[in-house]
Formats: structure tokens, sequence, C-alpha cells
């Protein structure tokens, strides 16, 4: 399964008087203007979506059903013999002919690496795989260790052979690791999906990756709840209005562990070998693509406040909310006014100055 990124409890609660769901569907949408829904449990997450249109089948359910098992089939790397598997094993061998679909992931996964500098890099596997934080690690690799998978996380080891549709990586041990961002491209295509379908208004969520379809069935805007990173699932610091985007956060809770009074959360420095240490809990981005919002979550996370925030402002379409460790909520300029902060043990505070 597609490793999952962030903790789920740091996910996007969703303000809405929505009937609990179970282990089913609910009753058709239309009734009480409730939706129809199925729940997935795929890429190690659990899987809702919620569609607001009497045309939603059974039939349509089992198509977005198929839509994650062939991409989880592509994109996986615990999965055997998938696309991406198969590419890692034949690192330093040969590169693999992949599907059209995981050469676009694994392209635009080194365009954000590039563009962050290396904080969101693809090639990340041999790291995540010595400190399996969330798989059952709970110590600190030695530093001889992350040394040795330091040498094998070079995203510019990654080729691509574009005519050939192929996937090479230089050296054996590499590890291609799409976690960062396929969750992102699977919500966009459930959501092109279902817009091929004529359904306008629905709710994709993928364990925190949250795309709202459309608006409201009255054409109103979506109330979304951003989690609070400190606290269970459920409990939010503030709300955001939103019609047609998706919001995808990264954040450091959960998915850690302890040792000698200092916590290693899951979200892996290439340059260090280490957790980052940037001074933030949590980072959300706002736009259209759950792809783009996927990537930039962790390459802003890894750049820290400051250079996070010009680095956002710098996108046509994307803003982002910064949670820092002293409980500071810090939004792009295209969110004032538009970002409530609902929790008072947070405080609204003031962009950082880019310096010259």
């Amino acid at each position: 399964m597609i490793r999952h990124r962030r903790p789920i409890a740091l996910f996007l609660s969703l303000l809405l008087l929505l009937p609990a769901i179970g282990c089913g569907r609910e009753s058709a949408a239309g009734q009480d203007q409730q939706p129809v829904s199925r729940t997935y449990f795929l890429f190690s997450t659990i899987i809702t979506i919620r569609v607001f249109d009497e045309g939603m089948t059974e039939a349509r359910f089992d198509r977005i059903g198929e839509l994650l098992e062939t991409i989880d089939r592509q994109l996986s790397r615990q999965l055997a013999d998938s696309e991406i598997d198969q590419v890692n094993r034949q690192a330093g061998i040969q590169p693999v002919a992949v599907s059209a679909e995981t050469y676009r992931v694994v392209e635009e996964a080194l365009q954000f690496a590039k563009k962050s500098g290396g904080r969101f890099n693809p090639a990340i596997g041999p790291l995540v795989d010595l400190w399996a934080i969330g798989n059952g690690g709970d110590s600190v690799p030695s530093k001889e260790h992350i040394a040795e998978a330091l040498a094998l996380i070079d995203y510019e080891d990654v080729a691509l052979y574009p005519q050939e549709r192929k996937i090479g990586l230089a050296r054996t041990g590499m590890s291609l690791d799409l976690g960062a961002i396929g969750k992102g491209y699977a919500a966009d295509v459930i959501a092109e999906y279902l817009r091929s379908e004529g359904m306008k208004s629905a709710l994709i969520d993928l364990g925190g990756n949250l795309l709202a379809l459309g608006a409201k069935l009255d054409g109103s805007p979506w109330s979304i709840g951003i989690q609070d990173p400190a606290e269970q699932r459920g409990a939010y610091l503030g709300t955001l209005q939103v019609i047609d985007k998706t919001i995808v956060t990264s954040g450091v809770y959960e998915r850690f562990f302890k040792a000698d009074g200092q916590v290693y959360h899951h979200l892996l420095d290439s340059a260090t070998g280490y957790p980052f240490r940037k001074n933030l809990l949590s980072v959300s981005i706002v736009t259209d693509q759950s792809m783009i919002a996927d990537g930039l979550s962790t390459s802003v996370f890894g750049m820290g406040l400051e250079e996070g925030v010009a680095f956002i402002e710098q996108w046509d379409g994307v803003e982002a909310i910064f949670v820092t460790e002293d409980n500071q909520v810090i939004v792009t300029s295209g969110l004032d006014g538009r970002f409530q902060l609902t929790h008072e043990d947070y405080t609204l505070a003031e962009r950082p100055t880019a310096t010259p």
C-alpha cells in the first residue's frame, strides 16, 4: 500500500451535519439532501467518498474502487510487483517501462524536488525504511546507518526516458517512495471521474487529503475545519469556506516516537537524515489540484515558516496555513479575511517579512 505521509488524526474535519458512516452506504442523495457514500481501505488509510447527487450509483462507486486499486498497483512501493516496486527492484540494473500515469506522477514528483531544493524527495525510500516511523520504528538509527541511507536518496539519480516511458534508478539500494504525492494524485483522478459522470457536488477524503468538488447543493461553500495538530481527530483550530478546492495537510503528530525526551516525527529531511526541525506543527495547502497540494505541503513544511510563506506567495492560486510550535497560526495573503480562527489556545499572527 502507498505509505500515508501524514497521520490520520491530522485530518481536515468536515463541519457538516452528515449522518455517521457505517460499513455500508448512506441513503440516497436527495432525501433530506443527504449524500450517498462509500468507504474504502487502500493506501494504508480509510478513504471516504460522499456524493450529493441522486445520479450517483453503486456501479459508479464500484468504478471508483477499480480506479483506486489501479493506482495502488501503479504507485505502491509496498505492493509486490507494482510498477514502482518493479522500478525499485531494478535499481542499479536497468530502467523499467511504466504506464503513462506512473510516469507522470514520478515526473511531477521530480519537479517538486527541484523546485523545493530537495525538501520534497521521491527517492527518500531508503531513509523512510530505516526510520520506519509509523511502521514499528521506535528508536533513532545509528549515524552510520543514516549516512548509508543518505548516500542512496539523491533524487538526481532518478532517470526518466520519455520516449520509452521508462524510469531508472542509478544505484542498487535506491527506492522511490511516492507516499508524499500519491494520495493527492488519487483524489484528482476520482474528482475527474465524478465530473465526467456529471456529478457536481462531492467530498473526497483520502485519509486527510480532502477535495471538495463544487459547492453544496444550495450553492453555498463548504465549511472546512482545519485540524488542531495537538489534539485528537475532530478537534479543529479554525474554519475555511471553500468551493471546488482541495486542502492537504502535513503535520508532525501521531506518526512519531519519543526517545530521551525528544520527539521524532515521520517528515524526514533528506539533507540531514533526521526529521525536519522547523518550529512547525503543520502546514495546510489550499488550491485546485490535490497532487499539487500534496507535493507543496511537504515542500513548504521542510522550508520552515519564513521561506515557506515566501515560496507559496509566488504560486498563483495556492494558499497555505502554517501552525507553529508556539501555537501561532499564519496564513498567506490570499486567505486574509477568509480563515476564521476558532481555538482560544492559538493566535493568528502576522506573516514574516521576507529577507532581502
